[in-house]
């Protein structure tokens, strides 16, 4: 995903529905998004709080 301020694409292909606080913290944070293998959006923490910056998922509202 790659902001359209920074040069990104305004297409659905470059787009992940986040919530107003968490899409606020992704623009004022050291936290990254992107797409996984599958195609959905996994959140890169910064590397002071995981200097392996192993991406995470949010599985709260999975499908079944």
């Amino acid at each position: 995903m790659r902001h359209w301020a920074d040069g990104g694409a305004t297409s659905l292909d470059n787009a992940v529905l986040l919530c107003g606080h968490h899409h606020r913290h992704i623009h004022h944070s050291d936290w990254n998004v992107r797409l996984g293998g599958d195609g959905q959006p996994v959140f890169v923490p910064p590397a002071w709080l995981d200097p392996e910056q192993i991406p995470r998922r949010n599985h709260y509202h999975r499908r079944t």
